[in-house]
C-alpha cells in the first residue's frame, strides 16, 4: 500500500516574499485588509489604492500545460479566443492542489507574485498589455489579506530577478 506524499510547503509565503523584495531592491508598498476572494469584493478597498488592480487566472490546457494570466481587473479575458493567441490548447481552470503545488497559492490569492514559487517553471505567464503599460500594478503578496503595489520598473525587476518573461497580450484587441 502506497501512501501519498504530502505536498511540500512553498519556499515563499507573504513575509518571506516581502523580505526577499526588500533584500533585492524591489520597492513596494503593501496594504493589509480583510480577505478578498473575488475582484468585485475588493472594489471599495482598491478605490483608495492608486494603480492598476488585477485579476489572475490559474489555468490548465488540454495537453496539461499550466498558465497564469494576469490582467487588469476590468479587462475581459475570453478563454475561447485566448488559446490561439498564447499558443495553448483549450483552457480550463486548474485545480487547487496543482495551484498550491506549483505557485504555493490558494484560491482567492492567485497572483503573478506566486511565480517566485514556481522553481521548475511549470507555469507559463501571460500578462495583459494594460498591466504591462500601467505605471503602478497591484497584486496580492501570496495572500488575499493584502495588496502590494509596485511601480512598473519594480514589477519588471521582480520578473527579471526570478527569470520570467511574460507573454504580453492585448486582450482588449481580442474582443
Amino acid at each position: 500500500m502506497t501512501q501519498d506524499k504530502p505536498t511540500p510547503e512553498p519556499a515563499f509565503d507573504h513575509d518571506r516574499l516581502l523580505d526577499w523584495m526588500a533584500a533585492n531592491g524591489v520597492a513596494q508598498t503593501t496594504h493589509h485588509h480583510p480577505a478578498v476572494f473575488r475582484v468585485e469584493e475588493g472594489l471599495e478597498l482598491k478605490a483608495a489604492m492608486p494603480g492598476a488592480h488585477t485579476k489572475n487566472l490559474f489555468l490548465k490546457d488540454k495537453k496539461g500545460r499550466l498558465w497564469l494570466i494576469s490582467a487588469r481587473q476590468d479587462t475581459v479575458v475570453d478563454l475561447k479566443r485566448a488559446p490561439r493567441t498564447i499558443g495553448s490548447d483549450r483552457l480550463s481552470f486548474g485545480n487547487e492542489a496543482l495551484m498550491y503545488e506549483t505557485l504555493g497559492l490558494t484560491p482567492g490569492s492567485v497572483t503573478a507574485l506566486g511565480l517566485i514559487n514556481d522553481a521548475n517553471r511549470r507555469v507559463t505567464f501571460v500578462l495583459d498589455k494594460a498591466l504591462w503599460d500601467a505605471d503602478i500594478v497591484n497584486f496580492h503578496p501570496l495572500t488575499n489579506t493584502a495588496t502590494t503595489a509596485l511601480t512598473q520598473a519594480d514589477f519588471r525587476r521582480f520578473l527579471t530577478l526570478i527569470g520570467r518573461e511574460p507573454i504580453v497580450v492585448d486582450f482588449d484587441a481580442l474582443i
